[in-house]
């Protein structure tokens, strides 16, 4: 089994408690300061990490131009992160996340076009299967009386698309300019917390106070598993002769993680025709782990 999968199959995972994590985290709670302080508990055990490693020099060091690439990063992610936790206070878990695994969809097509990626025929396979398992997960969602002009919806879309055009991002930062993954995921989680701690100041000046924080150990729990997970996905993009596409499906099937586990806490309906959808994305996963 190659490598790149075995990082991605664990950044997955640590997804999947992440996604598990935020959704209680934000339920009936004010939104900034859940991502302020979700965002700083996951940068300080970054940092703590990398300097008990002995990695903090090396991490640290980066040029101007390096520092700007990294800070487009930084406005993608955190754009695609308020969609999703706003979307996660309204839509229920089984839905939204789905949702959000159609990204990969929009990261092969982006693959196809920027980094000319083309799958083999088994390859091909695995993801038609996880494509028909999210859009059936979608259209399930019609069912719950969730349409597009739900405001969930649309934001649970927006950072779709957001976290897409973070992810074909990635292997440009990583692989193309070949800047060290430590770098980028320091860089990238101070400027994602600078950008939170801005427009939760920028909010309180101009609206008032926000509704009274509920402080929840998942708060610190999100942005921990969040470290996690870039930290083996970023390292699995940095690897050479890897596909953007690929690791994007295989990673986004943290849904089935999700799907279980959000199905029985926060007791989501419809859960047999959803289990059909996932059977198939869990299948097509299966099939690219074996090629």
């Amino acid at each position: 089994m190659s490598s790149w999968f075995l990082l991605t199959l664990v950044s997955a995972i640590a997804l999947g408690l992440y996604d598990l994590g935020k959704k209680h985290a934000v339920k009936e709670n004010s939104l900034l300061p859940v991502l302020f302080w979700s965002t700083l508990c996951g940068s300080v055990s970054f940092l703590l990490l990398i300097a008990v490693q002995g990695q903090f020099a090396v991490a640290w060091r980066c040029d101007w131009t390096q520092y700007w690439l990294i800070w487009v990063k930084g406005l993608l992610v955190a754009g695609s992160w308020y969609c999703g936790y706003a979307a996660l206070r309204v839509l229920p878990i089984s839905l939204a996340s789905p949702i959000r695994a159609t990204a990969p969809l929009w990261v092969f097509f982006g693959g196809v076009c920027l980094y000319h990626e083309f799958p083999n025929g088994l390859e091909a396979l695995g993801m038609l299967l996880i494509f028909s398992g999210y859009f059936a997960l979608n259209a399930l969602g019609s069912l719950e009386g969730f349409s597009i002009r739900h405001p969930g919806i649309q934001y649970c879309l927006a950072g779709t698309l957001l976290g897409a055009a973070s992810a074909l991002y990635d292997k440009f930062l990583l692989n193309t300019t070949s800047i060290n993954p430590l770098t980028v995921q320091l860089y990238f989680s101070l400027d994602v917390f600078i950008c939170f701690a801005v427009a939760w100041a920028v909010r309180r000046l101009c609206h008032g106070p926000l509704e009274p924080l509920q402080w929840r150990w998942t708060i610190p729990a999100t942005g921990m598993m969040l470290i996690v997970s870039d930290f083996t996905y970023f390292h699995a993009v940095s690897l050479p002769d890897i596909q953007i596409s690929q690791i994007s499906l295989i990673r986004r099937s943290s849904c089935l993680l999700t799907f279980f586990l959000g199905a029985y806490l926060f007791h989501d309906r419809n859960v047999g025709f959803k289990s059909l959808a996932l059977a198939l994305i869990l299948a097509g996963v299966t099939i690219m782990a074996l090629v």
